[in-house]
């Protein structure tokens, strides 16, 4: 198998070596992240600027490709820049859960779209931020649920998100909204937005963001058609 690993947390992610050690059990491994923290890009790409790439030797065996823009611009690069085949792009391991409509903004969940958008089955990764330095050891649980119920037989692109200590695994769909903004006026005509959660909850375990604050792994199929088919079959017949 040929994995592509990208992310939004860039080079610097702490679980970054980790995740492409698990990786490469399961195959050859390329690593192609952002050079700087691309969180909250979401599936933006560049498209009238250069931009820098630079191979990095983080370990012996282990060669990181930084590119200095976004997560999608990652994957479109290893893709149509490098013109490498890959049968698998995994994105991730972001350092905070991307559930819900927050996933709309996720550059960890963009690359995984991206990356569906040019033919490759995807899976973007994300864990909360306490239990961000164990997640790793938690991937075999996941592969062994892919594996199970042949998960990338029947579908192409999902979100999965691991809450601390899980005790199952559980297919959902998207909740609402885990966080938001305010924003605070610094002077100068400044201000910075401070994320804070607004997540309620229904106790819904067919939701992603009640399913994984109950323990649960969640994984949610998704899909880069932005057509509403129920109203377009609606508005059609």
């Amino acid at each position: 198998m040929r994995i592509l690993i990208t992310n939004d947390d860039s080079i610097s992610a702490t679980q970054l070596i980790p995740l492409i050690k698990w990786c490469q059990k399961l195959g050859d491994v390329t690593t192609v992240v952002p050079k700087y923290e691309q969180s909250g890009k979401s599936h933006g790409i560049e498209l009238h600027k250069s931009y820098e790439v630079c191979r990095v030797t983080a370990e012996p065996g282990i060669d990181i490709y930084t590119v200095d823009s976004t997560p999608a611009d990652c994957v479109r690069f290893a893709v149509l820049g490098m013109k490498l085949p890959f049968d698998l792009v995994i994105s991730g391991i972001n350092r905070g859960y991307n559930l819900g409509t927050d996933i709309m903004y996720s550059g960890t969940a963009g690359a995984a779209f991206e990356a569906a958008n040019l033919g490759i089955p995807a899976i973007a990764v994300s864990t909360s931020v306490e239990n961000y330095a164990g997640a790793v050891s938690q991937l075999d649980m996941v592969l062994d649920y892919f594996i199970e119920n042949k998960l990338l037989e029947k579908h192409s692109l999902y979100n999965v998100n691991l809450p601390p200590q899980p005790t199952a695994v559980r297919i959902t769909r998207q909740g609402g909204p885990y966080y938001s903004d305010d924003f605070v006026p610094i002077g100068n005509n400044l201000y910075r937005p401070t994320g804070r959660c607004v997540y309620q909850n229904r106790n819904d375990m067919t939701l992603d963001t009640d399913a994984v604050r109950s323990g649960y792994i969640t994984i949610m199929p998704m899909t880069i058609n932005r057509a509403d088919m129920n109203i377009y079959k609606l508005l059609t017949t």
